[in-house]
């Protein structure tokens, strides 16, 4: 008994460390007010998280659980797309606009 718990220790210990390694980039982004222009200058990662997070809120409850990365990579494009024509433009209406809510 005395192994499981010295195992069980040592991962939690390992991903304690792993985590603690990471740098802190805690942000709260308001998406109402974020504007077009704010989300492409964001950077990749940022964009990732803003479309996938998009794409989950728009579906709803459609399509639980389901991610069609052909429909997620087609739409991102159309999002990017817009919101180069349109930089002044929210990204809410952006996503209004392109997803369709």
């Amino acid at each position: 008994m005395e192994i499981p718990m010295k195992t069980t220790l040592s991962l939690l210990f390992a991903a304690a460390l792993s985590l603690s390694s990471m740098p802190a980039h805690a942000v709260k982004w308001d998406l109402s007010t974020m504007s077009c222009k704010q989300f492409l200058e964001s950077g990749e990662d940022n964009i990732q998280v803003v479309l996938t997070w998009m794409d989950g809120w728009y579906k709803g409850d459609e399509d639980n659980a389901i991610i069609d990365t052909d429909v997620f990579i087609a739409n991102a494009k159309k999002f990017g797309a817009y919101c180069g024509k349109n930089p002044t433009a929210s990204i809410v209406t952006a996503a209004d606009e392109v997803l369709g809510k």
